[in-house]
């Protein structure tokens, strides 16, 4: 796990994108996982003025979301479908129908978390996944206590999540108790893993993430074994980890060759 402590959230989204602008130059077909939530929004916002410049493209491009919620019409403007076509493909030049999302209004939601899991094998599997992290350790919805192993699923989300999440909705009461989501897993078999958090509500779920134990009170702890996560993090989100002077000076002394 490489950790990368910046000075500012709008920094963190100009290195995130740096790595996907690489992975791109390589392989125009590569297949990106993406998430909602406001720790992705600068690097979105980032790959679009690259796209906007003409020094990016991602036509070729397939994603992947992470999640959705469970019951939310289609045309409510909370659905994860749409706040991902809101927030990123509207921005970019990837083709709408090539961004495919678990379905929350599906008759038998079962089948859906499977179709979907064979849906992203075929696809060959994520190259990418962009991640963010909840307060209580949670990556995509994988709720504290969710299988280490788990695939894509049905879950109930906590009241923390909820609570959350309700600055998005009228009230708490309007935020849907289930999703489907990706499962620790499934994420776990995407080739890069990319998490991106800011803010000092974010420091003690990272310090956990990222330097204390494997386990299913904080979800986003299976990271540690994956064989290449990035972590970046501006200061405050980063001010409880025991070892950020290491990585700040591991971060300086990388060779020019090696990229995240």
């Amino acid at each position: 796990m490489e950790v990368v402590i910046v000075d500012s959230a709008r920094e963190a989204g100009r290195i995130a994108a740096d790595a996907i602008a690489e992975l791109y130059a390589a392989n125009p077909r590569a297949v990106l996982g993406v998430a909602t939530g406001s720790s992705p929004l600068t690097i979105y916002r980032e790959l679009a003025e690259r796209v906007t410049t003409g020094d990016l493209s991602l036509a070729e491009a397939r994603a992947f979301m992470l999640d959705e919620y469970v019951g939310l019409a289609e045309e409510h403007p909370q659905r994860y479908r749409n706040v991902i076509d809101r927030d990123f493909v509207s921005k970019l030049d990837i083709d709408p129908a090539n961004v495919s999302g678990p379905d929350g209004q599906a008759d038998d939601l079962v089948a859906e978390c499977a179709a979907y899991e064979q849906a992203i094998s075929a696809a060959g599997g994520i190259d990418l996944q962009i991640l963010g992290v909840g307060a209580d350790g949670h990556i995509a919805f994988n709720e504290p206590g969710s299988s280490l192993g788990s695939r894509t699923r049905i879950k109930t989300l906590t009241r923390q999540t909820r609570t959350d999440n309700a600055r998005f909705f009228d009230d708490i009461e309007a935020v849907p108790h289930h999703c489907l989501t990706q499962g620790l897993g499934t994420i776990m078999q995407c080739r890069h893993a990319l998490l991106v958090a800011t803010g000092r509500h974010k420091a003690e779920a990272v310090h956990h993430v990222v330097e204390g134990p494997i386990t299913a009170m904080w979800p986003g702890s299976v990271l540690q074994l994956h064989p290449h996560v990035t972590v970046i993090l501006d200061r405050p989100a980063a001010s409880r980890l025991q070892l950020a002077t290491y990585y700040e000076e591991a971060y300086r002394a990388k060779p020019p060759w090696q990229q995240l």
